[in-house]
């Protein structure tokens, strides 16, 4: 057993699904690999993700360190930029091998 944070996992696997698991997490993280983004532009990559979704997956990713949320607000309009945290960073190598096995899946098994 495993306790991060208060919650406990039953296995090392499960740390990790815990944290980046869910159909968005792993999107919005990899479009962040490729550095900062606004709130509007991961809108526009994930259009069919609702804004309340994405504003609460944005927010569990940011209390588990995984992203940074860096407000500017030296002159109007407000400006919000989503980035990975060095500790966010670390994610890298997985989720581009989660992206290059999906490459993989819709080259050799799409219908």
């Amino acid at each position: 057993m495993y306790t991060i944070k208060g919650k406990t996992y039953p296995c090392c696997t499960s740390v990790t699904m815990g944290i980046i698991g869910g159909k968005w997490k792993t999107v919005i993280l990899f479009h962040l690999l490729s550095g900062p983004l606004r709130y509007s532009e991961l809108k526009r990559q994930m259009h069919s993700v609702t804004e309340r979704t994405l504003s609460l997956q944005l927010k569990s990713l940011e209390e588990d360190g995984i992203i940074q949320r860096k407000v500017y607000t030296t002159k109007p309009p407000l400006k919000v930029e989503y980035a990975l945290t060095d500790f966010g960073k670390t994610l890298s190598p997985l989720l581009q091998s989660i992206a290059d096995w999906g490459d993989y899946v819709v080259a050799h098994h799409a219908k």
